[in-house]
């Protein structure tokens, strides 16, 4: 048994002009698993990926990446981010094939000397061999020239996923990478995500899809501005669970507010994204 953990935090807080996101998050996340994170709109869950990649800072509270600093892990390429494509500017006149390339920029840098000053288009062969590989796993190879504004959601998607899995990353942290997606592509991402856990690699993956998190995660985290449950997926993704996990903060707050009560979780199995 691998009794690993790919993410530890302590007493993690986040807030937005002094408006706490984030309360006391303390997670121990398992290596080696695709790990789901749920909760309603704006409970904090993409919120907590950016903290993890770095591009936010907390107010409180500490993060270990796979045994180490975060800051250090972050430096030595070993965290992968694959955000919201509304994140990103997709009239910008790049390719595909650019884009991917963009994630081996760390590692490049990494080996220091003379080469880091090359052009990209001048790598080394092992990381144009990186970013093949990658779209190849997408299935977006044969698109590899063609301008990242002509794409397709699912596309977009992939492209992003592709960047992320160049990287050759221990740990993939994924917001949202099923939502705009048709079926095949959302079939085609999932099936890249098992193999990545195959390889060794820890997904922590911020999802709304409820009947894909029951079916395909290893482990699930509730979140809604604090940490509700975390652990195995039949015990935490039930209809009882997430139902709590979606009122627990308006429930609290209800009696000196006037908030309206949040929406009930849908038929189709989804909860709130943010």
């Amino acid at each position: 048994m691998n009794d690993a953990v790919a993410v530890e935090t302590h007493g993690l807080s986040v807030s937005y002009d002094r408006s706490p996101v984030l309360a006391d998050i303390n997670l121990s996340l398992p290596a080696n698993k695709l790990i789901t994170v749920v909760g309603p709109n704006g409970a904090g869950k993409s919120t907590l990926l950016r903290v993890l990649v770095g591009s936010l800072a907390p107010s409180a509270g500490s993060v270990t990446i796979l045994g180490q600093p975060a800051e250090l892990q972050r430096r030595r390429s070993h965290i992968a981010y694959m955000p919201q494509q509304e994140q990103i500017d997709w009239d910008f006149p790049l390719s595909v094939w650019d884009v991917v390339l963009s994630g081996r920029y760390g590692r490049i840098r990494e080996e220091g000397g003379w080469r880091r000053f090359l052009p990209p288009s001048l790598a080394p062969a092992r990381h144009r061999d990186a970013v093949i590989r990658a779209l190849s796993q997408v299935n977006l190879y044969e698109h590899r020239h063609k301008s990242i504004d002509t794409l397709s959601g699912g596309q977009r998607k992939r492209v992003l996923l592709a960047r992320a899995l160049a990287q050759d990353a221990m740990l993939l942290l994924l917001d949202e990478p099923l939502v705009g997606v048709d079926q095949g592509s959302e079939a085609l991402i999932m099936n890249v995500l098992r193999e990545a856990r195959a390889e060794g690699r820890t997904i922590v993956m911020v999802t709304h899809d409820i009947a894909s998190a029951r079916s395909e995660s290893d482990y699930a985290v509730l979140i809604n501005r604090g940490v509700i449950g975390e652990g195995d997926p039949k015990t935490m993704l039930t209809d009882e669970m997430l139902s709590h996990t979606a009122t627990v903060n308006w429930l609290s707050h209800s009696r000196n507010t006037r908030d309206p009560a949040p929406e009930p979780l849908a038929e189709t199995g989804r909860i709130g994204q943010g």
